[in-house]
């Protein structure tokens, strides 16, 4: 239904970005290659840093591209106000995460580009999430209990944190899993 004359690969290693793009049905593979720099200007809007880190992770996956395929890179950041977090290195920093989200709306931007030998299309999608203000019991307890040091913001809003915490949510679900499908699907079905 989309994108048929293209073998489809998710750069991704990351399971919720996997199972979310098997739920538009289409079939693809898993690349990864490791290593890739996620750094950014500093003066890059931070609006626009996960679309950049993520035509910089297409940029190094394009020169072993085979000309039938099609390749899907994204990142995720979470920010509040200015600040730009990204995945916490250890529980200490993970909890400090959290309690700066506690009580506050913060926004999940996730850049993604599709690119193929000869094309290639961004865009990121950013949504508003509400957390209530959260107790250090609690944040100690997901910590220590669900380790989310491989997401954005240190916490999984599919998880018992988003249970619990999200009062408000203005945008897209899936873009706060890490994958904002429904415009993948648009941009797959135009490619």
């Amino acid at each position: 239904m989309v994108a048929k004359d293209y073998h489809i690969i998710l750069a991704s290693n990351s399971p919720r970005r996997k199972e979310l793009l098997a739920g538009l049905d289409v079939e693809f593979d898993v690349r990864v290659i490791d290593g890739i720099d996620e750094s950014y200007p500093d003066d890059l809007p931070t609006r626009d840093i996960a679309q950049y880190i993520s035509q910089k992770k297409a940029a190094a996956y394009r020169q072993t591209m085979a000309p039938d395929e099609l390749i899907i890179t994204a990142d995720t950041i979470v920010v509040l106000g200015t600040h730009v977090m990204g995945k916490p290195k250890d529980a200490a920093e993970a909890h400090n995460m959290l309690r700066e989200l506690s009580g506050q709306t913060h926004q999940v931007i996730t850049g993604v580009t599709l690119t193929t030998t000869d094309r290639q299309t961004s865009f990121s999608v950013t949504t508003d999430v509400t957390f209530k203000s959260l107790t250090d019991s609690e944040i100690d307890y997901y910590v220590s209990h669900y380790r989310p040091f491989d997401k954005a913001g240190a916490y999984g809003i599919q998880e018992w944190i988003g249970y619990i915490g999200v009062t408000a949510l203005n945008g897209s679900y899936f873009n706060v899993m890490g994958l904002p499908v429904q415009r993948i699907y648009e941009a797959l079905r135009t490619f």
